[in-house]
């Protein structure tokens, strides 16, 4: 069941979201060769812990630390690590969450690690875009397909193809609620959306086969082929005043 939120519960989410927006902004200022994905954790859960918030990832599900943290061709869910060194050409996929006042806030970014090649800059690019061009879409009255369609739209323009495995949600006092939000659908198909919705929308986009796969540690998902991923997420939420984007700093 899909819960709706209204406008205290909306006000406790930006504040959630804003925690998780600072979060992500300190990993994103910190990312460079030679440093650890755990150490891009550590500021992460500091930040989170110090502003009176915990991470929504830790022990999710049994997963081991406060951020997702995946490089090239990992997808999503990667597992921050003392053993993973970024090196220079990287890109970084950083997906934060933090709980706090019974509400969650669901963000994430793709940064560069040093100097990174024309290709990977304009898949950070376009996955951004294809955010925005969903969002566009997102108003009373219209459906969830209108907004699958805008995002996987704008992909395909640009060459590229859309995870179809793992879609966005919604966020709430659960980290997962209904409905889910796929980053493909049919235009006018799909849930109506209505005032009140609270989501996290997050395009994952690969330069070539958008087919994907966990390893074996349970948790990372990687490109089949081995080519690049990006990743952006926002939480939001639908008004009878518009749109408000959750996670901002």
């Amino acid at each position: 069941m899909i819960q709706l939120k209204n406008a205290e519960q909306i006000s406790a989410m930006q504040k959630a979201g804003k925690i998780t927006a600072e979060a992500l902004v300190l990993a994103g200022e910190a990312v460079k060769p030679g440093i650890t994905t755990k150490h891009l954790d550590d500021i992460i859960r500091h930040h989170i812990e110090k502003s009176g918030a915990r991470p929504s990832f830790l022990g999710y599900g049994g997963f081991p630390a406060s951020a997702c943290i995946s490089v090239n061709d990992e997808v999503i869910h990667g597992i921050p690590s003392k053993d993973v060194v970024l090196q220079d050409g990287d890109i970084v996929k950083v997906d934060v969450g933090a709980f706090i006042g019974g509400y969650h806030g669901d963000s994430a970014r793709t940064f560069a690690v040093g100097n990174i090649s024309d290709e990977a800059k304009r898949l950070i690019r376009v996955t951004e875009e294809s955010f925005w061009q969903g969002l566009k879409k997102l108003e009373i009255g219209a459906r969830l397909g209108d907004v699958g369609a805008a995002i996987e739209g704008h992909v395909k323009e640009n060459g590229y193809s859309v995870v179809r495995k793992y879609v966005g949600h919604g966020v709430g006092r659960n980290l997962h609620e209904s409905p889910d939000v796929p980053n493909y659908g049919t235009p006018g198909r799909g849930q109506r959306l209505c005032a009140g919705m609270t989501l996290a929308i997050e395009p994952m986009v690969c330069t070539g086969t958008s087919e994907v796969h966990e390893l074996a540690n349970g948790w990372t998902v990687v490109t089949n082929d081995g080519g690049l991923a990006a990743h952006y997420e926002n939480s939001v939420a639908l008004t009878e005043n518009g749109i408000i984007v959750l996670t901002k700093v």
